[in-house]
């Protein structure tokens, strides 16, 4: 399971790792031990980075690098177009219902 050390040090190859709403990424990270469920799990994980703004600057990179961890370490196959375009709608269409966003995500599994 990914840490907010480990989130913080994403952020930080696309910024400084600056949090400036962790309590939001301490909640979904507290989420995540209610489901079994991994695409929910990273679901809390990536409306926190998105819709509540968890760092500084470097947040949808930062998300679809979480996206891309969390595929990689389930060993799913995945079209990385169609996450960047998930993230995207995520965030311009301020998307915050955990199962739309599974959904948006489950769509970029192939």
């Amino acid at each position: 399971m990914i840490t907010k050390k480990a989130i913080i040090e994403i952020n930080k190859k696309f910024d400084n790792g600056s949090i400036i709403n962790g309590s939001s990424l301490e909640f979904a990270l507290s989420s995540t031990h209610k489901t079994k469920d991994w695409v929910k799990k990273l679901s809390y994980i990536i409306r926190s980075i998105l819709i509540d703004h968890v760092f500084e600057e470097g947040n949808k990179r930062t998300a679809a690098a979480v996206v891309f961890y969390f595929f990689e370490e389930y060993q799913v196959a995945y079209d990385p177009y169609k996450v960047d375009k998930a993230i995207a709608e995520i965030t311009f269409k301020n998307i915050n219902s955990i199962e739309h966003i599974r959904r948006k995500l489950k769509d970029a599994v192939r």
